[in-house]
């Protein structure tokens, strides 16, 4: 094994690193904690990496930095007693490194049983910087929270966001101009119907298709049934079929689980919640709770569905267009998500779809995708101006195709009307 390591880190440091798009996530590289970035396959973590290593060879030595992807088949099967050999074959090739500053990435290090001892070892024992990425969320998350407690700087990774995705798509933002704004509103509609993995980008909509397809299985296969040992996996695959389906939909596991009694499935309660939780955990979906005080009273109400990635729903759903309101209000979810995961529904009088807070800051928002009819306009406003009451807000947002004004009301309050594109432009 340590000759295999060997040749890993002298091929990788050999290698030229292009293709990288930089992302809006500000990671350090000099940080003293192990930095730890989770998310879902192929949302584009390994580059983030990529990212981190090339800036860092603008001032160090290539031989300063080790790279290891433990989903490289040269290393299977690994277990965590194989994990010595990296660094006793790397100090053997470079002897006088061990007075040095050594930069250690590792990627996908999930795959192997227990990782986090070794990661704290030579975290507490080594002069290294120490940067791990991993594709469960309760995995990292759990493991991170008990062996690696005040270690570790936790990032969670998504898919392309918008001004990410127009980065890599080299459009120029100035919202200044008629033709640059006609290229990103031309963008945004790529964006919501087939999602933001950075590998789907310049593929052609039936390539795209079957990349996210491919996507699905392996989250299905390496996350979910190897990891948990599904057995019902016709059920597991209904339910992924009916979240991608439903997505910016309330949903109550108790009547999916009725539902499925009824369709003949031989199923209990316990594995339509289980089933589902692994996709959460996975990064697949995210289910949004409703606004409570209590969380008693939280977890009584129903839940709203999301997706990682708009392109999800089509995979499932042909007439993917026909319901443009869901896509918006996946991509607005996803917008707040990347920054908090303190993201709610409110439901009074009216419901709104988000209610978020960020860096101390409270966000309302509401998505609607045309407000032409005055009743829509109404039940909208009404909505955003209850919950502004209740939260003690002065400002809300209100989502739209292309409409754009200022609404004010009594006390001072404003909604801000503001089309999608837009919107996604902003640091929220």
């Amino acid at each position: 094994m340590k000759d295999i390591f060997k040749g890993l880190i002298t091929d990788f440091q050999e290698r030229t690193l292009s293709g990288i798009v930089p992302r809006e996530y500000d990671i350090p590289s000099d940080s003293d904690k192990i930095i730890s970035l989770i998310g879902v396959r192929r949302c584009g973590k390994t580059y983030i990496l990529f990212d981190l290593i090339s800036r860092l060879r603008e001032t160090i030595q290539s031989e300063n930095i080790i790279y290891i992807n433990f989903e490289d088949d040269r290393l299977f099967p690994i277990q965590l007693k194989d994990l010595d050999a990296l660094m006793d074959g790397y100090y053997e090739m470079y002897p006088d490194k061990r007075s040095e500053t050594v930069y250690v990435f590792l990627d996908e290090v999930q795959n192997i049983p227990e990782w986090e001892r070794y990661v704290r070892r030579i975290y507490d024992t080594l002069n290294a910087r120490i940067f791990v990425t991993g594709s469960s969320s309760k995995l990292l998350s759990k493991e991170i929270a008990t062996s690696l407690r005040g270690r570790t700087l936790t990032y969670e990774i998504f898919p392309y966001s918008f001004v990410d995705f127009l980065k890599a798509k080299k459009i120029n933002v100035n919202i200044n101009s008629s033709a640059s704004v006609s290229h990103i509103r031309n963008a945004l509609n790529e964006f919501l119907t087939d999602g933001s993995f950075p590998e789907t980008l310049a593929k052609t909509a039936d390539i795209k298709r079957r990349i996210l397809r491919d996507y699905l299985d392996l989250i299905v296969y390496k996350d979910i049934v190897e990891r948990y040992g599904v057995k019902n996996n016709s059920l597991l695959k209904h339910i992924i079929k009916y979240s991608f389906c439903n997505i910016a939909t309330l949903a109550s596991f108790t009547k999916l689980y009725n539902d499925f009694k009824s369709q003949g499935y031989k199923v209990s309660k316990d594995a339509v919640f289980d089933y589902y939780s692994y996709l959460e955990d996975a990064y697949a979906v995210f289910s949004v709770p409703i606004f409570r005080n209590n969380i008693r009273e939280e977890t009584r109400n129903p839940k709203k569905i999301y997706s990682v990635d708009n392109g999800f729903k089509g995979v499932f759903d042909a007439f993917v267009t026909d319901d443009f309101g869901k896509l918006y209000e996946n991509a607005v979810f996803l917008h707040l998500r990347r920054r908090t995961p303190e993201v709610y529904y409110y439901g009074g009088k009216q419901e709104v779809d988000f209610y978020s807070r960020i860096d101390g800051r409270q966000i309302l928002v509401n998505v609607s995708y045309k407000i032409d009819n005055q009743s829509t306009r109404e039940r909208e406003i009404n909505g955003l101006s209850e919950a502004m009451e209740f939260f003690k807000m002065g400002e809300a947002y209100l989502i739209t195709e292309s409409h754009e004004e200022v609404i004010s009301l009594e006390n001072g309050k404003q909604i801000f009307v503001v089309p999608l594109w837009k919107w996604l432009l902003q640091k929220i």
